[in-house]
């Protein structure tokens, strides 16, 4: 079992900068452009919901929906990301290959129904492989990197398969952009081997443009489905973060839960950072 990482090796892993992202000049002072006319992206699914982009180029955000930006949602399936690297660090999983074997029960997506390893159950939210994965790190260890990385609002109440679903945890937009530069600047406290692997698995699309890594969430909050997708863009060495939160009283479908990746790739091309998927 993995032990807690020393302060000479934490501070190595903070200090490591070859990949982190470009620093404004000193003397640029952060700026915003808020969007109310993305609305036009949400109003198609019958969406409320909020959208942010961070340029840490330019130290600019840009809003759709700004009041939400410090709002406390459900992380839903967006924890995966945070649980696999808990998982890879602390030898709970030895790699991204490592299986666990279905246990029969039919859900009800039929993604689910087989036997998954670390890198097919992120690409498919493959929610009971998680949950195993959770059971085995163990509610103190859960905890402690929880508390550690400062991630949400670092409530693990609710039970520790079910904490990130329906249970206490809570995270806002802001919160989201924070753990995902983090993570791409390698500044969180895991070794540079399960950062690295978590990146690999987070791969959403891998074009000579540009690379994609991001998550989606779909989950239930005081009586509304929640759904998220939340990730960064990196291209020519640049690097864009989003968190795109979507909120509906529907039934989640195959059409609503396609739309909360539809609507950030539609902002991303209007922004001109891709041209096309």
């Amino acid at each position: 079992m993995y032990k807690f990482i020393s302060g000479i090796l934490l501070l190595g892993v903070l200090g490591l900068s070859s990949c982190q992202s470009p620093q404004p000049p000193q003397s640029q002072k952060q700026s915003e452009i808020i969007r109310s006319d993305f609305k036009k992206y949400y109003d198609p699914y019958r969406f409320e919901g909020s959208f942010v982009l961070y340029n840490p180029q330019k130290d600019q955000y840009t809003f759709y929906n700004k009041d939400q930006f410090n709002s406390e949602f459900t992380p839903a399936s967006t924890f995966k990301i945070c649980n696999s690297l808990i998982g890879l660090e602390t030898g709970v999983i030895p790699d991204e290959n490592f299986v666990l074997p279905w246990d029969g029960v039919k859900r009800f997506n039929p993604d689910w129904n087989k036997d998954h390893n670390l890198k097919t159950a992120y690409q498919n939210s493959v929610v009971w492989y998680y949950q195993e994965l959770a059971r085995r790190v163990g509610e103190k260890e859960m905890k402690k990197w929880i508390d550690t990385i400062q991630f949400g609002n670092r409530d693990i109440s609710g039970g520790i398969d079910h904490f990130w679903l329906n249970g206490g945890m809570r995270i806002t937009p802001k919160q989201q952009i924070d753990f995902l530069k983090r993570l791409h600047d390698n500044q969180l406290p895991f070794s540079q081997r399960t950062v690295d692997k978590v990146k690999d698995i987070m791969i959403a699309k891998d074009t000579l443009g540009y690379v994609l890594r991001a998550k989606t969430g779909w989950g239930q909050q005081d009586q509304k489905e929640i759904g998220w997708y939340v990730g960064y863009v990196e291209k020519n060495k640049e690097v864009y973060y989003f968190a795109n939160c979507v909120q509906t009283t529907e039934e989640p479908n195959k059409e609503l839960l396609n739309a909360r990746k539809e609507i950030v790739y539609a902002i991303l091309k209007d922004l001109g950072i891709v041209e096309n998927w």
